[in-house]
């Protein structure tokens, strides 16, 4: 087996305030192998940014990664000086934001912004930067690349400037790209080309792909393995179809059951109870249990650790050490 593009182990992030220390990511774990995508699913304020954030090195103060380690391609990088992570974040990791205006410069044409971050970590010259940058643009899917290179940022559809921030994500061909919320902001023909591109970069290029988003659609079109997280905790992980057809976290089961599906023709969805907890106020044990209907004493006092049960990772008291459910 080889090893994995991207290894986080025991990840904890803290922020510092005048209340005291808020522990936003406690103890998260996981992989990612080349050419795979992992989505990262939660509802919002579950830490699902926090961590591709800590990945990425882009924790600014208050905020500081205390404990944990992060590897990339088998390199320690959650300890890097700033200057070294830049090179980094650039030339082995690719961004991919929510709102591509945030990621393109509006005064620049977005074959100079293109250009210019394959000349920061390439030695290709001005003439082949710009061939390479026509390429990318033809590779995302951007008609008339030849064209278009020239055109402001402003002058693209939402779909397509999320092409040019993908093009712009793969430019200097990094083992490891982000991606947070990208087709949040657009329509669901424009979010399927999307899913379909990120797939194919996967295949195409051997990238691993971390995919940051709360439509549990999205997940089940484009992963290969879905981490559910949890008030800064993973409470399952495991392959796609196991986690969204046979979810074992009662967290995971509520997520899925809220689901409309065609199989089913339901008068009502179900719904989990209650909100997300605020940092401050976590609740001892399994951070879930004031909403978890399967609650029990253990789950008030003590703190679930992940359990291989089957194909799946599930931190909950439910589940014994042998992966039989607990009686």
């Amino acid at each position: 087996m080889t090893d994995p593009v991207l290894s986080v182990r025991d990840l904890r992030v803290e922020f510092v305030t005048r209340r005291g220390v808020l522990t936003a990511i406690d103890g998260v774990s996981f992989d990612i192998a080349r050419g795979e995508v992992l989505g990262v699913v939660g509802e919002s304020g579950a830490g699902k940014s926090v961590t591709g954030a800590a990945v990425i090195g882009l924790i600014d103060p208050p905020g500081r990664i205390a404990g944990g380690e992060i590897r990339l391609g088998g390199e320690r990088i959650d300890a890097l000086p700033p200057e070294r992570m830049r090179r980094v974040r650039g030339k082995r990791i690719g961004m991919i934001f929510q709102d591509p205006l945030t990621s393109l410069n509006p005064l620049y044409r977005v074959g100079r912004q293109i250009e210019e971050t394959i000349r920061t970590h390439t030695d290709l010259s001005a003439r082949a930067a710009r061939q390479r940058a026509i390429d990318l643009l033809a590779e995302v899917g951007i008609p008339a690349p030849e064209r278009r290179i020239d055109g402001f940022p402003h002058e693209f559809s939402g779909g397509m400037r999320q092409r040019v921030v993908i093009a712009l994500a793969l430019a200097a061909e990094p083992e490891l790209i982000i991606a947070d919320e990208p087709t949040t902001a657009l329509d669901v023909s424009v979010q399927a080309q999307i899913i379909a591109l990120l797939k194919r970069l996967g295949r195409d290029h051997g990238t691993a792909v971390m995919l940051i988003t709360h439509d549990m659609g999205v997940i089940a079109e484009a992963a290969d393995r879905v981490a559910v997280m949890y008030a800064g905790r993973i409470a399952e992980i495991g392959p796609v179809r196991a986690v969204v057809g046979e979810p074992l976290h009662p967290y995971a089961q509520g997520l899925m059951g809220a689901i409309p599906t065609l199989a089913h023709d339901a008068d009502r969805l179900a719904q989990i109870p209650g909100a997300m907890p605020r940092l401050s106020a976590i609740p001892p044990g399994c951070a879930f249990n004031p909403r978890c209907p399967k609650v029990f004493a253990r789950c008030r006092v003590d703190r679930p650790e992940p359990l291989a049960v089957g194909s799946h990772r599930v931190a909950c008291h439910l589940y014994d050490a042998s992966g039989k459910a607990a009686a």
